[in-house]
């Protein structure tokens, strides 16, 4: 592999870029720098082609069936193109496993949206107060859009089955929890029993993004609070309260995390409050405040499988980049979180 492009060999997928789309290569060599390294899929920026590109691929390791599945990514940025929702523009699409390709798994290209991802809370030296607040309003609005917008109208009618969609998810990640075990953790199996015991009914079914949270958005100021929405691999037809939910859990998740810097947000520099968030969002929607606890504890629960998931690959020398050495250490206070939810 090219050094520092673990998961990537740059001159094999040179050579299949070329061969399958020629309208890609540009005059000079290419060369590649690593974005995101596993939490879940593995990212990185391609310079040197026709336009500046993003690739996306699976993680290098403990791949769970139904997970990072590149292809229901590549159709959903596709089918959003042109509509309220920025979504960088899609490129390709390779499917095939096969070594030549340069990752030996399946990945899409995009193309590389300006603005970048307030993760970390100094990043947000950057920006004044104002500018925090038209972005966290602004990420608000734009989950309206998606949830108000009709997905057989964009060709996602048949993106998933809306019905029985809260049952499947609590059965999908109680599958990846089991793949993924490699200690006790008590809480956890007990906000997983109480989750299925008082699972709700459904009020609204739409588009879901499944991982919607201010990480995945670009941003891009002073030209636009939001560039694009990014990260579309758990994205369904399903309930739609579930998103806020999880951006509302990303919201507060400095109350209780064991890493101070695992989220930008920080009330303290300009952020809004997750409740003049859920006014935008409830305004822009024309809906009434959704009923959230359940939805809250399902996405400490989710989010707490996902990193049981990283914490695996992680002890199993399968992530790439920096940052994992605490992962193990969110599971507990997440279970403790969602439990309270339920208890409210």
């Amino acid at each position: 592999m090219t050094t520092g492009t673990p998961g990537l060999d740059l001159s094999r997928f040179g050579a299949w870029l070329g061969r399958h789309h020629p309208e890609l290569t540009g005059s000079g060599p290419l060369t590649a720098t690593l974005l995101t390294g596993g939490r879940s899929n593995v990212t990185y920026a391609i310079s040197g082609g026709a336009l500046p590109m993003v690739l996306r691929r699976p993680p290098l390791g403990h791949v769970q069936a139904t997970a990072h599945d590149m292809a229901r990514e590549h159709r959903v940025i596709s089918a959003l193109a042109g509509t309220a929702i920025p979504v960088p523009r899609a490129l390709a699409l390779n499917e095939s496993t096969d070594v030549a390709t340069g990752t030996g798994s399946p990945f899409f290209l995009m193309t590389r949206m300006p603005g970048h991802a307030l993760a970390h809370r100094r990043q947000n030296a950057a920006h004044t107060p104002a500018e925090l607040r038209e972005v966290s309003l602004e990420l608000a609005r734009l989950l309206a859009e998606l949830h108000r917008l009709d997905p057989a109208a964009v060709g996602l009618g048949d993106f998933g089955r809306a019905d029985g969609y809260l049952a499947r998810q609590l059965r999908r990640w109680q599958t990846q929890y089991d793949g993924s075990r490699s200690r006790e953790l008590p809480l956890l199996d007990r906000l997983q029993e109480r989750l299925r015991e008082n699972v709700p009914e459904t009020l609204r079914n739409g588009l879901v993004h499944g991982d919607f949270r201010l990480d995945n958005a670009l941003v891009n100021l002073p030209d636009q609070p939001i560039s694009a929405i990014l990260d579309w691999e758990l994205s369904s037809l399903g309930d739609t309260a579930v998103d806020v939910g999880l951006l509302g859990l990303y919201w507060e998740i400095h109350t209780m995390s064991p890493d101070p810097d695992f989220s930008a947000v920080d009330p303290r520099v300009g952020y809004p409050s997750f409740a003049e968030l859920l006014e935008t969002y409830c305004t822009t929607l024309g809906t009434s405040v959704p009923n959230l606890p359940w939805y809250r504890a399902f996405a400490a629960y989710k989010l707490a499988v996902i990193l049981e998931g990283v914490y695996f690959r992680y002890r199993s020398g399968d992530t790439v980049g920096s940052g994992f050495e605490t992962i193990g250490d969110f599971a507990q206070p997440l279970a403790e979180d969602g439990l309270a939810h339920l208890s409210s």
